[in-house]
């Protein structure tokens, strides 16, 4: 067992980036005294760029240490995307010192190549100061590189972009100094200009390095999407199974995490558990694409060609927070008549239900003109939870039941009679076996029949519940 403490996730990133960014510091530190130090004591434009660049690393470097800090903290009530953002702008800042340090070394270059020489006395001293900055900048880009990708910071990024050219700027240097002696060793002149020739060279790299940066900065802080994301995610949630439409894709990223705002066009008549499901299938679709992406999923009613009458009156039942059953739809002379049940709080008043059928009603009229009529049948819908007084057993009514289902050639058998007494009055419930090639139709007339049989056999019962079986699965 590893004896290093635990530490939560979200922890453990926030350690790691700032323990990358405090070793970036302190090697920056280091890096650009070195580099000053050297720079003044032979004079090198290449090296004082260099020091100039450093020491606007460092500035970063500190940015970066501070920025990373703060961008894991949880969205609070007046950040609630969270701090990630603090991150780009981190970025975004150290874009504009490299931008700065560029400007003054080309203007310094230019006044040395064109106005005023300097001589510069290039010792063992600079050789081994540019070297060993170099084999420090190899470290630190690899370990800011190893965090950002891991995480995902674009401010520890650019960190270890800054670095890693910071190799190459420095090895332009060495040649320039390098390119020095060997014009005074062999008189050659022109070799002089080597030295604010590398510092130009160093000033270019530095550009094209912040250039890119910049493009990235600025897209992250003006919620720019990543290239191909949308269209990916976009295709991946127009496959879900039971999306109509997607209607809206929008992305936003801020530090590490991704936020994905979609609309998507659900079928009007789908459930609300069912819409529930939907958006979470959307969800992880999204996160296939963006893992760990914090999305945003709003459904969208929407009637679906295949729609039929049916369908159409349950919509607007269900627009209506209503449901609606045993609806029934004939065509007389072209005008259709729709006969529906519904169910309402048994609580309410005949004229609080009455009201919103009428107003159901209506609607149903509005949406659906081909209805010329409609009869709503209002039930009550049991509110409370009831506590049957005693079981009954009464072997004679069972017989007397049995020998009434036997009457009816398509029922098998009929088994697990239970009798219940609720409120002073009698309940049945028992299973019943049919074929398994009748149709629900045919099943629902079976039950209607039946239970309208035994009330007349035995006039006490208040409710009868049967439930149908197929015969393939008779659990008796």
């Amino acid at each position: 067992m590893s004896g290093s403490p635990a530490f939560p996730p979200s922890e453990l990133m926030r350690a790691e980036k700032r323990n990358a960014a405090g070793n970036s510091v302190l090697a920056a530190i280091v890096i650009t005294v070195l580099k000053m130090v050297v720079g003044f004591s032979t004079g090198s434009l290449g090296i004082l760029s260099e020091a100039a660049h450093s020491g606007l690393d460092l500035i970063a470097s500190l940015l970066t240490f501070f920025s990373v800090g703060v961008s894991d903290k949880p969205a609070d009530a007046d950040h609630q995307y969270g701090h990630g953002k603090i991150e780009n702008f981190s970025a975004f800042v150290e874009t504009g010192l490299l931008l700065l340090t560029c400007a003054w070394i080309v203007y310094e270059a230019a006044t040395r190549l064109f106005f005023r020489h300097i001589d510069i006395e290039p010792s063992p001293a600079a050789f081994a100061v540019m070297l060993f900055s170099m084999g420090i900048d190899w470290w630190r880009s690899r370990a800011l590189g190893r965090i950002a990708n891991k995480y995902e910071s674009q401010a520890l990024e650019a960190d270890a972009l800054h670095f890693s050219t910071d190799i190459w700027s420095a090895g332009v240097v060495i040649l320039g100094l390098v390119l020095v002696l060997l014009g005074r060793a062999y008189h050659l002149e022109w070799l002089r200009d080597a030295d604010p020739v590398a510092a130009l060279f160093v000033a270019g790299v530095v550009v094209s390095v912040s250039w890119r940066l910049a493009r990235r900065t600025v897209d992250a802080l003006l919620d720019a999407a990543p290239p191909g994301v949308r269209s990916q995610i976009y295709d991946a949630v127009s496959h879900v199974d039971g999306v109509l439409e997607v209607d809206r894709v929008r992305i936003r990223r801020a530090g590490n995490r991704y936020f994905a705002d979609l609309a998507v066009g659900l079928a009007r008549t789908v459930t609300f558990q069912r819409s529930g499901q939907l958006a979470a299938a959307v969800t992880e679709s999204v996160r296939r694409i963006l893992p760990n992406a914090d999305v945003t999923v709003q459904p969208l009613p929407r009637a679906q060609r295949t729609e039929n009458i049916f369908d159409r009156i349950r919509a607007v039942a269900t627009h209506n927070n209503l449901n609606v059953h045993d609806i029934s739809v004939q065509d007389l002379a072209g005008r259709l008549h729709v006969e529906q049940h519904i169910e309402l709080d048994e609580r309410m008043t005949l004229k609080q239900a009455h009201d919103q059928v009428t107003e159901l009603e209506a609607d149903m009229r509005r949406d659906v003109p081909e209805i010329a009529d409609i009869l709503t049948h209002i039930e009550s819908e049991p509110a409370t939870i009831e506590t049957p007084e005693e079981l009954v057993g009464d072997a004679e009514l069972e017989h007397r039941l049995r020998a009434v289902a036997a009457q009816f050639p398509e029922i098998l058998d009929v088994h697990e009679f239970i009798f219940k007494r609720v409120r002073g009055r009698l309940y049945l419930s028992c299973h019943c076996t049919l074929s398994d090639s009748l149709t629900l139709a045919r099943v629902h007339e079976i039950q209607t029949e039946l239970e309208i049989r035994f009330k007349q056999d035995a006039p006490e019962l208040y409710r009868v519940l049967i439930h149908p079986e197929p015969s393939t699965d008779n659990r008796r």
